[in-house]
């Protein structure tokens, strides 16, 4: 989570994307639930159904994902931010059940044929649908341009994917409309697929942030680089760079010259986390420094005067 984004105003942030969320998702279940038992419009009431498990992760996200602002405490010495991709990975296994249970459905009505009765309220009531949805994506992303939530990002697909299946039931009515109505589940089958493979791509990025996954190459070669342009740094190794929760951590050693006063040798240390913790997605850099030459290091070390390049 990035730094501007943390404490209270942070957390009211989140908390009224995620508000915003709840109510979009409750009164579109409450219009296109009606609707469909109306008229008889399985794509409709299937809509709804739809709505109401990403009612049930915009309410979890809401009740828990707003821990991850809570400082550190005794239970918890390095904060609350995995509490954050645990939500958005629990979004993202919601959204790829419901995309499996919109392809069984869609596969039923290929096989056994869907019945509707044709209304222009249910135009109504997914035109409806459509612009709830668009308002609480929109929203949603105007929100996490400054919080970039792996969480409300996940709530922001899973509002893209609402906008696709409901686009999918307009197909159905038209389809019922032309007296095409296999029309339904075919659109519905194909929208399924983009569902399932949104909700396992959260889920995998989600995860990766859970396990302490490392970053990409670039990621590490920016870190080094960083450390390396300090004037004093004469070689750096055993670097490790992970994330805890959805910021990276960095632990390093690096060499310096062996001689120098030990105040200005903890000014130089002090100089290189600042450096590190200045740099995109970097949450917390642990640094510890090293007499150049006397080879106490697990990796290979990346000299500046030409020597191994660890990476």
């Amino acid at each position: 989570m990035a730094d501007a984004a943390a404490g209270d105003g942070g957390r009211d942030g989140f908390a009224r994307a995620s508000w915003v969320n709840v109510l979009g998702n409750a009164v579109k279940i409450v219009v296109e639930g009606a609707a469909g038992l109306t008229f008889g419009s399985v794509a409709l009431v299937a809509d709804a159904a739809h709505s109401i498990a990403d009612l049930v992760a915009s309410v979890v996200v809401l009740v828990w994902g707003r821990s991850s602002y809570d400082e550190p405490d005794d239970t918890h010495p390095h904060g609350h931010e995995r509490i954050e991709p645990l939500t958005a990975l629990f979004v993202g296994a919601v959204i790829a059940l419901l995309g499996l249970n919109l392809l069984y459905e869609s596969a039923q009505g290929l096989v056994y044929g869907v019945e509707v009765r044709f209304s222009p309220l249910l135009f109504g009531a997914l035109a409806f649908a459509l612009v709830d949805m668009y308002v609480v994506y929109w929203y949603t992303m105007r929100v996490n341009e400054e919080l970039n939530s792996t969480a409300l990002r996940a709530l922001a697909t899973d509002c893209l994917n609402d906008i696709y299946t409901t686009l999918a039931a307009v197909v159905g009515i038209i389809g019922v409309l032309l007296g095409q109505p296999l029309l339904d589940p075919i659109a519905g089958a194909l929208v399924s697929l983009l569902v399932v493979y949104q909700g396992i791509e959260i889920g995998s990025e989600n995860v990766d942030y859970l396990i302490g996954a490392a970053p990409p190459a670039a990621k590490r070669a920016e870190i080094t680089g960083a450390l390396r342009d300090h004037p004093d740094v004469r070689g750096v190794h055993d670097l490790a760079v992970f994330y805890d929760g959805t910021a990276l951590e960095v632990e390093v050693h690096v060499e310096v010259d062996g001689d120098m006063p030990f105040r200005k040798a903890h000014d130089i240390e002090s100089e290189l986390v600042s450096r590190l913790r200045a740099l995109e997605d970097v949450g917390d850099a642990h640094v510890h420094l090293d007499p150049s030459g006397i080879g106490e290091w697990k990796d290979g070390v990346d000299r500046i005067d030409g020597g191994i390049d660890d990476r």
